[in-house]
């Protein structure tokens, strides 16, 4: 029997990079999936190639990203996103509405096509939940007012993406089928009735009580719930990660909350970091070299056009000013679930095959700048506030500490250097 398998060696190797670059990244204070992202892109077709058929890992991601809505639903406070959702609900409304305007209103000058120019709308529209729930965390934001509000847009993002991807699909027909427009009705009707009924009540289920008696049948319990009500919603002709969704919000709000979910996030961060791995996979640097001026400024584009979009329908929404800067900054970069919605119209011939690795690099660069551009204009906005005008004070002010400590540091690397020149001493030097 032929004990040696190359393919478990490399994936062993993949496991181990996105440890490592996770690790590295949490010890740079940003979010690890940056760091499962850059294992995908160097271990990838772009790098190495260590990994070169992503067929191989894009089961165990669509996992993930079902594992991502069910913890976010379960750790959804309903009674807390109530108090949030006209803010959350507006906001939303308004970031697809300006994205898919935008975008349509510009198609003719940057010469997309409709179908483009509607996937890209869709794709800008939504944030990353994974990424602005880590930034949060680690600032101590999450649980503050404004923390609250940025999780209830994310939510209600969230559950946007059904909807979008039954609109995308109906290009396929060109036309809005009334069954669709049904499906979308009734799936917002339903969720909007369960948080009302969930929110005057906490339920308690019997087999699950009983299963999280014991330590394995409560992680089963929990995957049962998680794809249990993701194959229902399928059998139903809706998004799987609209039904996972539901079942974590059920799950959050019943008696067995906090056990199952400490059972349930040690697999959805194991299928979390192999979505991530996989988007790195996806990343084509020779299309991004040979479309460097598009990529680089789409995604400037897209970052400022986030930004001041996010901050006027904030405001819009009478949030107070720093608040919708801080929030608005948070919901700049493009979301996970977008490469949903441009797989969605790939498969109905919406975009092409080279359109959506454009879709894709942008997607990726701006998830990996997120916490990066958070951390610049979080500190512009204090320094503004000086009145400090000349550009070169402005970029001391920024990043002075910053350049401070890399000066320090090549001093002690470049002494360093020297005394171990010095101590070798004449004729002893190559």
């Amino acid at each position: 029997m032929d004990l040696h398998h190359p393919e478990l060696t490399y994936a062993a190797i993949v496991a181990l990079a996105a440890v490592l670059c996770g690790g590295l990244m949490t010890r740079l204070k940003q979010p690890a999936i940056v760091g499962y992202i850059l294992a995908g892109v160097v271990l990838g077709p772009s790098g190495f190639g260590l990994v070169s058929n992503r067929d191989a890992v894009a089961t165990l991601a669509e996992f993930g990203v079902l594992m991502l809505l069910f913890v976010i639903g379960m750790k959804l406070d309903i009674i807390r996103f109530l108090e949030v959702w006209k803010t959350a609900v507006f906001t939303t409304v308004s970031q697809i509405a300006g994205s898919i305007g935008t975008a349509l209103l510009l198609r003719h000058g940057l010469g997309w096509n409709l179908g483009l120019a509607v996937v890209l709308g869709c794709a800008v529209a939504v944030s990353s939940t994974a990424v602005v729930i880590k930034v949060l965390e680690s600032s101590g934001e999450l649980e503050t007012p404004v923390g609250r509000t940025t999780l209830g847009i994310l939510i209600a993002q969230d559950m946007a993406v059904v909807p979008m991807m039954l609109v995308l699909e109906s290009f396929e027909t060109k036309v809005l089928l009334p069954a669709d427009l049904a499906r979308v009705i009734l799936s917002v009707l339903f969720l909007v009735l369960l948080f009302w009924w969930l929110s005057k009540r906490r339920i308690d289920l019997p087999l699950t009580s009983r299963l999280s008696r014991d330590s394995d049948l409560a992680t089963l319990s929990s995957l049962a719930w998680c794809f249990g009500t993701a194959a229902i919603s399928g059998v139903l002709d809706l998004s799987p990660a609209y039904g996972a969704f539901l079942g974590g919000v059920v799950l959050g709000n019943s008696a067995q909350r906090d056990m199952l979910l400490k059972r349930a996030q040690p697999i959805g961060s194991v299928l979390l970091m192999v979505f991530f791995l996989s988007i790195g996979l996806l990343l084509d640097f020779k299309f991004i070299w040979k479309n460097l001026g598009t990529v680089l400024t789409l995604l400037a584009m897209v970052t400022l056009f986030k930004t001041a979009l996010n901050v006027a329908a904030l405001r819009l929404a009478r949030q107070d000013w720093p608040s919708a800067f801080l929030a608005g900054v948070a919901l700049a970069q493009i979301g996970e679930f977008s490469f949903l919605l441009a797989d969605t119209g790939k498969a109905v011939k919406l975009i092409s095959a080279q359109e959506t690795k454009l879709v894709v690099a942008v997607t990726v660069l701006s998830l990996v700048l997120s916490p990066f551009w958070l951390f610049t204009m979080r500190r512009m906005h204090r320094v503004a506030a000086v009145h400090v005008h000349p550009f070169r004070e402005l970029v001391s002010r920024l990043y002075g500490d910053e350049a401070r400590t890399a000066r320090r540091a090549r001093t002690l690397v470049r002494r360093g250097s020297w005394r171990d020149d010095h101590n070798a001493g004449p004729g002893t030097g190559i």
